[in-house]
């Protein structure tokens, strides 16, 4: 049996693949043979994962779409009609039985190519408020995977699973003695893990750096700034007198193998709002204050956010708030407030099905041997 798996662009999308890949040859691997590729757009992130799992990659140009007036809006349309013929070669050689698609525009080719081929396709929406592309990738899908509840209206009702978002197993088997070794961390002070997204986020970053020596008098940070924010983070902290891997501060461009074990050890985590990165908050229950992107893609950060500030699950802390005081204080609340941080961490956990890459497999391979 064959499968492609196609997505990509950021962690968001390569790790649900990766979780689901895993779960394919669990559930195949030992009753036949199983061959996945991996189809879509360069990049670092998709090679050292993929190569890890030796998946085979093949790569293919993609265009994205922005939602506001830009030249290369233009110079993206460009690039659709490539991909799709790139698409088709690549599927020809290889011919699915099935096409796994995490959604987003790295996954738009590949998905109308397959649809060409009348390969079933599977997508998958972590968001609670669906993206540009897989509502229209919904139209051509045999089956559509989302991971909130309520995103099922946004879909044909017969196409939709609820099978929530899936993560990496590791996630949640961290450490914490092990953590503490492994960053050199003051076992008697409360762990704050900042996440950034693999891209980085400027926005907390430059928050974090403002409250930087005041947070250390109480604190020790765990800090994912993101590979392109890491050397101006690092400089930046050194200018206010704070050395990194120092004095509590430990700053990282990003954690692969290591992130499992920043998770058993935090405290309290910040980050934005991205699908895949709440999952993994809820898979370690951990208390959260959750700041997502302004304008992002159909607001399905904020989106998110305000899903689990609603049901009470985390504290959602808007970019315009992000201020050294508001910071400092919700920090020290939840950190101080033992109810509320196990109000915090009991519910957060509902946003979390560890069968979720189960469910999604199991729906690729109805589809495959269809």
């Amino acid at each position: 049996m064959r499968i492609v798996l196609t997505g990509g662009g950021t962690g968001g999308h390569i790790f649900p693949i990766l979780a689901v890949a895993r779960e394919l040859k669990k559930q195949l691997g030992e009753k036949e043979d199983l061959e996945l590729l991996f189809l879509g757009p360069e990049g670092k992130l998709e090679k050292r994962v993929m190569e890890k799992e030796l998946i085979p990659i093949k790569n293919i140009i993609s265009g994205k779409f922005r939602r506001y007036f830009s030249l290369q809006n233009f110079l993206d349309a460009l690039k659709l009609p490539v991909g799709i013929v790139q698409s088709l070669w690549h599927l020809l050689v290889f011919m699915p039985d099935a096409v796994f698609a995490k959604g987003g525009y790295a996954s738009v080719p590949v998905a109308l190519a397959a649809w060409l081929y009348r390969i079933p396709i599977v997508i998958h929406e972590s968001d609670a408020m669906p993206g540009m592309a897989n509502q229209i990738l919904s139209k051509i899908a045999k089956r559509v995977a989302v991971s909130f509840s309520g995103s099922e209206n946004f879909f044909s009702e017969k196409k939709v699973v609820l099978s929530g978002n899936p993560i990496r197993d590791e996630i949640a088997k961290g450490n914490r003695e092990q953590a503490i070794r492994t960053f050199s961390l003051n076992p008697e002070k409360k762990t704050i893990l900042v996440i950034g997204g693999s891209l980085g986020a400027r926005t907390i970053n430059t928050a974090i750096l403002n409250i930087l020596s005041q947070a250390l008098k109480q604190w020790q940070i765990i800090h994912l700034t993101g590979e392109k924010e890491y050397a101006s983070v690092v400089q930046e902290a050194a200018r206010i007198g704070v050395k990194a891997g120092h004095d509590g501060y430990h700053p990282y461009p990003f954690l692969l193998e290591e992130l499992p074990q920043a998770f058993s050890v935090a405290d309290l985590v910040i980050s934005r709002a991205g699908a895949n990165v709440i999952t993994e908050i809820a898979a370690n229950a951990k208390s959260a204050i959750l700041v997502p992107i302004e304008g992002s893609a159909n607001k399905h950060q904020e989106q998110n956010a305000f899903a689990l500030s609603q049901s009470g699950a985390a504290i959602l802390l808007e970019q315009s708030n992000l201020g050294e005081n508001i910071l400092l204080e919700k920090i020290k609340q939840i950190i101080d407030d033992k109810e509320l941080n196990y109000e915090l961490t009991e519910r957060i956990k509902k946003f979390y099905n560890p069968k979720a890459a189960s469910v999604i497999a199991e729906e690729i391979l109805k589809l495959a041997k269809d």
